[in-house]
């Protein structure tokens, strides 16, 4: 098999052939998001670990339920847990429950 082919995926939305690199369908225009990607948002996780850090709201938000009551019970790791937290929000490093990376903002 070419090196071509091996990179190919397939459209979302019309199924058409693209290269695993498009990040949109040249067919139908649809934008691409990886298979990897999570489908929760950057800005409402930076907020609630703002504002509510402390209590791992934010946490609770992306599915991580056991350390969101770890954070509760230790208030944020004494803040520094949900600083650290904060910093790989913003900086689009954070994860989900399932491991996918948090990468787009609304």
């Amino acid at each position: 098999m070419s090196e071509s082919v091996q990179q190919m995926i397939y459209c979302r939305a019309c199924g058409q052939q693209m290269h695993v690199s498009a990040a949109a369908c040249p067919g139908c225009g649809a934008v691409q998001t990886p298979a990897n990607a999570s489908d929760k948002r950057i800005l409402p996780a930076m907020l609630l670990c703002f504002f509510f850090g402390f209590l791992g709201v934010h946490r609770f938000y992306v599915g991580k339920i056991g350390t969101g009551i770890l954070q509760i019970l230790t208030l944020g790791g004494f803040g520094i847990w949900a600083l650290i937290d904060f910093i790989l929000i913003v900086v689009g490093a954070f994860t989900d429950s399932d491991g996918h990376k948090i990468t787009e903002w609304t």
